[in-house]
């Protein structure tokens, strides 16, 4: 019988660098766009093209570190050194302001003052994310896939409940440090929490010891992915990376711009926000973490199957929601929106930890670090891409706009629409999912 235990010191690595990780990106993913939008610009189309660039970055980086990593056969060092450099990236947004950029290069139009920001703040951000793509998603990915196989569904269902639990860290008691302090507070807290974990990674993390060096020629591994060879003899793996890839677009319609929909549309103030997604949140974490360890021998495939109506029923019902209740009592509306928001997070949690384990069991183990960047061109580059650029184009035509007291602006609000639209887009999963099941 599979023995299906980690040892003390993987589950400790694996929690920490899996929960810092996760919070990275979700003050990337929730408080660069609040960021961008309540103290720059009210902006949507910002947020969207930030989080494009991001994607592709992400996508590039994380082919060329995960093909390296395999190749220098090791995984310490481009977490430990990546989540420390990442960490710093992230502290120097604590100066990145429009007072500044004025200071800086002496400007004085405010328009001019707006796109160098912002124009700022996307570099950066760019810069941050390559070395978050590197520790995390080439190297931590790959350790993860490197050293769980004999609890693989058990150490999937913990992480995947890792950015649920970020989530409710970031969105909820980070809303506390943001009032107190500011942006630049939580900047300065979460960077240096991350470079700490990178510190702290020098010590703790030790790679697998089948993990070797991979001579291998440069371009034919970074062109591995592609061969039409490999995908014929892995059929089930690039399956499940579409299936990922449809997933990701339909959450990315809506995901940028869900706190400032909550914040614009429904007017909740950062309080009415925090308990909504800390109750879902809470929730769905202890959802995942019951079903986690109870996937194992289970057919995984109708589980998606399954989860996957629910994710569309909970994004239906949250549109639903949001036009029929918006104006009534507002504890009502929490109340109904939580419980809505419930049924969506916890189809989009299931998907996402029944996809990742499915891929990280039919990615061929002497070939990791060079599927790592196929995966995120599933998992990232296009629903990054192409997922915002939906979303911002609902947000367009639905005409729902007001003048930025700031600088006069038009801004537009993101719309319930978002949701329908994603909940549509979502329905085509289910021709991966049933080619997969003819497979």
């Amino acid at each position: 019988m599979k023995n299906r235990s980690l040892s003390k010191d993987l589950w400790f690595v694996l929690i920490l660098f899996g929960l810092v990780g996760q919070i990275a990106w979700s003050v990337e993913n929730i408080y660069f766009n609040l960021f961008i939008y309540n103290t720059i610009s009210k902006s949507t189309s910002s947020v969207t093209l930030m989080v494009q660039l991001s994607g592709i970055v992400a996508t590039v980086t994380t082919l060329i570190a995960g093909i390296l990593s395999d190749k220098l056969g090791n995984r310490k060092y481009f977490i430990s050194l990546g989540y420390f450099c990442w960490g710093i990236l992230t502290l120097s947004f604590a100066f990145v302001t429009k007072e500044n950029t004025q200071t800086w290069f002496g400007l004085s139009d405010e328009v001019q003052i707006i796109q160098l920001t912002i124009a700022i703040v996307i570099t950066l951000d760019c810069i941050m994310t390559a070395f978050g793509s590197t520790a995390n998603d080439a190297a931590f990915n790959a350790f993860v896939t490197d050293n769980t196989s004999n609890a693989r569904s058990l150490a999937e269902g913990v992480l995947s409940a890792m950015p649920l639990i970020a989530m409710l860290i970031v969105a909820g008691g980070f809303g506390i440090v943001v009032t107190s302090f500011g942006y630049p507070g939580l900047f300065v807290g979460v960077g240096t929490l991350m470079s700490l974990s990178g510190v702290i990674g020098f010590w703790f993390i030790k790679d697998n010891p089948n993990l070797k060096k991979s001579e291998s020629n440069w371009i034919s591994d970074i062109l591995y992915g592609f061969r039409t060879t490999v995908i014929q003899n892995n059929k089930r793996l690039y399956l499940y990376f579409l299936a990922m890839g449809i997933y990701g677009i339909a959450s990315q319609i809506y995901m940028p711009y869900l706190i400032i929909f909550m914040q614009e549309y429904l007017h909740f103030d950062v309080i009415q926000y925090s308990i909504v997604l800390a109750s879902v949140i809470i929730g769905t974490s202890l959802i995942t973490i019951f079903l986690g360890n109870r996937f194992d021998g289970q057919d995984k495939d109708r589980m998606l199957r399954i989860f996957s109506f629910v994710y569309i029923i909970g994004m239906t019902s949250l549109y639903l929601t949001s036009k029929v209740f918006i104006g009534q009592n507002s504890n009502l509306l929490m109340l109904l929106v939580g419980f809505t928001s419930l049924i969506l997070m916890t189809g989009f949690v299931q998907i996402l930890a029944l996809l990742g384990a499915q891929i990280r069991d039919y990615t061929p183990v002497e070939n990791i670090g060079k599927l790592q960047g196929i995966r995120m061109i599933f998992f990232v580059l296009i629903p990054m891409f192409i997922g915002p650029m939906i979303g911002q184009k609902i947000n367009e035509t639905t005409n729902l706009t007001y003048i930025d007291p700031a600088n006069g602006a038009l801004a537009h609000v993101p719309s319930p629409e978002i949701f329908i639209t994603s909940a549509i887009f979502c329905l085509i999963i289910f021709y991966p999912l049933t080619l997969l099941k003819r497979t």
